[in-house]
């Protein structure tokens, strides 16, 4: 007896999921300080701006958060 398999390759993509937001953050690399997080990125960089005038910290690390999934590209 003979057994042979095939494979079929599909192809894939990702992407970013439909029901789910993006998130913005950010946070100072001297003393820790963060941003309140919204859902654009202007309103965080105005924070970032704002601390900088307050404190004279410019390093921050800014944070996008996105949920991805793996759908079949058609």
């Amino acid at each position: 007896m003979s057994i042979r398999a095939g494979m079929r390759y599909v192809v894939h993509m990702i992407a970013e999921h439909p029901d789910a937001g993006v998130t913005f953050e950010a946070e100072c690399l001297h003393c820790g300080w963060k941003a309140t997080p919204a859902d654009a990125p202007a309103p965080i960089d105005v924070e970032c701006m704002s601390h900088t005038g307050r404190s004279s910290h410019a390093g921050f690390r800014r944070i996008r958060t996105s949920f991805a999934m793996v759908v079949r590209a058609e």
